[in-house]
């Protein structure tokens, strides 16, 4: 027994000081802080989501504030992708929905898990992650909880940074990984942040965990600072590629937002 003992605590150790490692024992130390479960049955929470304006990107230039882009419906916020037929004063030929807790709720050290089911077309890419309150991207870093394309049956998990970006490292360490998903169910995303490195999941399974090293390059590991959550659908761009307006519209289905800390 005390053997036994002895490999459980230093099992307990290695789990703590390794955030590199797959260890989810330390799941069980995590307290739920805040949760958003979109059970308002007209509208998202206005004092935490506010609708994503359009840019220039290819990520936000079909952002719309239409309201045919959101619903709420049986506690799912529910953003959908669209043929723009119904605004002729806009120009865009498809409008998309999204929402993010810019200003208004901020995320640092802890774990944010997202449930959602994610409906396919050829040209949608929705979306969760985050970005620093303060801070010009890249240098303020960019995380992305969840990218998926077309239908796929993975999603992808990235870090993008001033390091990863401009001074092109990507492999030391590993930018960014991928995981298989049920493209027909809901799936659960997370990240934990540590002051030392960010650890992903999908349904629980980890996918890879960014570091923080030691170099003499810029911009290695700059997330240790508070982001804001952005949740939305996206269309077409140089990395999904062309929209089908046959496809849409397309949905995705987010059940809740949970904020977890030591």
């Amino acid at each position: 027994m005390m053997k036994i003992n002895k490999w459980i605590a230093l099992a307990g150790i290695a789990c703590s000081i390794g955030a590199l490692s797959n260890c989810r024992t330390e799941s069980k130390e995590w307290k739920l802080v805040w949760e958003e479960n979109f059970n308002q049955p007209d509208s998202f929470d206005r004092s935490v989501w506010s609708k994503i304006p359009r840019g220039t990107s290819d990520w936000n230039r079909h952002m719309s504030d239409y309201d045919s882009c959101y619903a709420m419906r049986d506690g799912n916020l529910i953003l959908r992708g669209i043929v723009n037929q119904s605004l002729p004063q806009d120009t865009a030929p498809v409008l998309t929905g999204g929402v993010y807790s810019k200003g208004k709720r901020l995320f640092s050290h802890g774990r944010i898990e997202i449930k959602a089911r994610l409906h396919g077309a050829r040209g949608a890419w929705p979306a969760f992650w985050l970005l620093p309150e303060n801070g010009k991207w890249p240098n303020g870093g960019e995380i992305d909880i969840m990218e998926r394309l077309n239908n796929d049956t993975i999603a992808y998990q990235t870090v993008h940074s001033y390091y990863t970006h401009v001074l092109g490292f990507k492999e030391n360490p590993k930018q960014g990984g991928i995981g298989t998903i049920n493209r027909d169910h809901y799936n659960v995303y997370a990240v934990e942040l540590y002051p030392d490195s960010l650890s992903f999941y999908i349904n629980e399974k980890h996918t890879f965990t960014y570091p923080r090293i030691k170099t003499k390059e810029k911009g290695q590991f700059p997330f240790n600072q508070s982001y804001y959550l952005l949740l939305d659908m996206q269309l077409g761009g140089s990395w999904v590629g062309k929209v089908y307006p046959e496809d849409l519209p397309v949905e995705m289905e987010i059940d809740w937002v949970r904020f977890y800390q030591k």
